[in-house]
């Protein structure tokens, strides 16, 4: 593969073969540094979310979040039917080749352009259920998405199966640039609701023009080549995991529009956003590395045992003190991003982060399913997975948002542990899980618990407008649950092991060579 640093990447060589620079290269350096890429574009992604978040939430209302959200809960299901699927296939296939890519492309071009006019259609279906006739209209123009979606996919898969997250991640960071940049502008010349239609176009546009120019290769005639079939059955399987995890994590705003509308749907749905956001940053973005990574380890049981306990015990250490300090901020923070009128959010903010560490981790089952090619018990167990999330929702609904927001918190508590112990097919038992993550979750109860009484005692600012104060707020309770937080961490482990690790880690993201010595 031509590999040339700012030079295009051309996937296939002459005879039509893929080689992966795994070959060549430290497969743990590799990984490591993938990931170090992704978190640190990741960052970047969610500054500029951050401030379009700040700046949208100031020109427009609720009411256009919430219906936005109306018709994406539907057509972000369909626009992921090959971005989660065909990707993690490429990934994780031992060998792939020209033919073989090109069939599974116009594959997914083709279900795209189906579903896009499948979606369209349905518009009007959606605006009766709704009582909202602007969503026929919307419904339109954010089916173009899936296609648009569809045409990427392939080219992307094949740059993450070569390891070349940066290129991966500069595209998508260009890409919600441009969306930022379209939708900002709109906002402030009073488009509404529109603005965030053409935001959504413009990220999708983007991200494809970016796809095809780092990564120079056109498909040829589709053909049903050895492995297409196989290739298909493990996307549809991946696929049909993301259509129940989907469900899990959008019932809730299904619940909310339907019964409460857009404007509480809108409180919610920015609420949500920033609870998820962690995970958007962090994990998800590791995935593709984690399954290309973990993928090449299968044979060895011991060695794949001691990555995937390394890898929980350090998501855990970060999500569990990330979220202990964004549910002891969260209110004060979701008032200076969003500004005056989005209170509510904040509110439900509070109750969604409590379970933002125990998403994360339980995010990592996932990882185990698909590197060791079982995406059918990664669908089964996404059934259990559903019902248990619908139920804590139907309970909860009486007591309206919030209810369902610390139903959604507690749901990633209960599913955690049976989750991961079920994708670990006897490689990891509930000990060991329990072993890896309690400190964390214990040091983190124990920051939270006092930065909220520290924070209840804090007095005001004498004078101070409100948006001083919550910065105020802010700096001195993270402060206080970041000190408390490591400090117990280092007393639960009596020495800086987790630190040093963590570190240790960094270091290695960072390195501008390989060490041999890591192969």
């Amino acid at each position: 593969m031509a590999n040339v640093r700012g030079q295009p990447v051309r996937p296939f060589d002459a005879e039509g073969a893929f080689r992966s620079p795994a070959e060549t290269d430290g497969l743990r350096r590799l990984a490591v540094r993938g990931a170090g890429v992704t978190v640190l574009s990741q960052v970047v992604s969610f500054l500029i979310q951050l401030i379009a978040t700040a700046v949208l939430a100031r020109l427009l209302t609720p009411a256009d979040f919430g219906l936005l959200t109306m018709v994406t809960t539907f057509s972000l299901l369909l626009m992921n039917v090959g971005l989660n699927g065909f990707t993690e296939a490429v990934l994780q296939r031992e060998r792939m080749d020209h033919e073989l890519a090109s069939t599974l492309f116009w594959i997914n071009a083709g279900l795209g352009l189906v579903l896009a006019a499948a979606f369209a259609a349905l518009g009007p279906l959606l605006a009766r259920f709704y009582g909202e006739p602007r969503v026929t209209a919307v419904a339109g123009a954010l089916a173009l998405t899936i296609v648009l979606t569809c045409l990427s996919v392939q080219h992307l898969a094949l740059l993450k199966r070569a390891m070349l997250f940066t290129r991966v991640s500069a595209n998508d960071i260009v890409a919600r640039s441009a969306s930022v940049v379209v939708s900002i502008p709109l906002a402030w010349m009073g488009w509404g609701h529109w603005a965030l239609v053409a935001g959504a176009l413009a990220l999708s546009l983007s991200t494809v023009i970016g796809a095809w120019t780092m990564c120079r290769w056109l498909p040829g005639r589709p053909r049903l080549t050895p492995g297409t079939r196989s290739m298909v059955q493990f996307a549809m399987h991946t696929y049909a995991r993301f259509m129940t995890g989907y469900g899990t994590a959008n019932l809730d705003k299904f619940l909310v529009g339907w019964a409460f509308g857009p404007t509480p749907l809108g409180f919610y749905r920015k609420a949500y956003d920033l609870f998820v956001m962690p995970a958007n940053q962090v994990s998800s973005p590791l995935t593709a590395v984690a399954v290309a990574a973990l993928s090449r380890v299968n044979d060895d049981a011991r060695r794949r045992r001691r990555y995937l306990l390394e890898a929980l015990s350090t998501i855990a250490f970060v999500g569990m003190g990330l979220g202990g300090a964004l549910t002891v901020v969260g209110h004060d923070l979701l008032r200076v991003l969003l500004g005056p009128g989005w209170e509510e959010a904040g509110r439900l903010f509070t109750l969604f982060g409590p379970g933002i560490g125990a998403m994360l981790v339980y995010g990592t089952h996932g990882w185990i399913h698909l590197s060791m090619g079982r995406p059918d018990r990664w669908v089964r167990w996404g059934l259990v997975e559903l019902g248990i999330a619908a139920t804590l929702f139907l309970v909860a609904l009486p007591w309206g948002p919030a209810g369902i927001a610390a139903a959604s918190a507690a749901s990633y508590w209960i599913l955690m542990l049976p989750g991961l112990w079920y994708a670990g097919q006897g490689q990891l038992d509930v000990a060991a899980i329990v072993g890896a993550i309690w400190k964390y979750v214990a040091a983190a109860a124990f920051a939270g618990a006092v930065a909220v009484m520290s924070a209840v005692t804090m007095p005001s600012i004498p004078g101070a407008p409100g948006v001083v104060h919550n910065v105020a707020q802010i700096a001195v309770n993270s402060t206080v649950f970041g000190v408390l937080y490591l400090g117990a961490v280092v007393v639960l482990y009596r020495g800086y092991a987790p630190l040093a690790h963590l570190t240790g880690l960094v270091r290695v993201m960072i390195m501008p060579r390989p060490a041999r010595h890591l192969v």
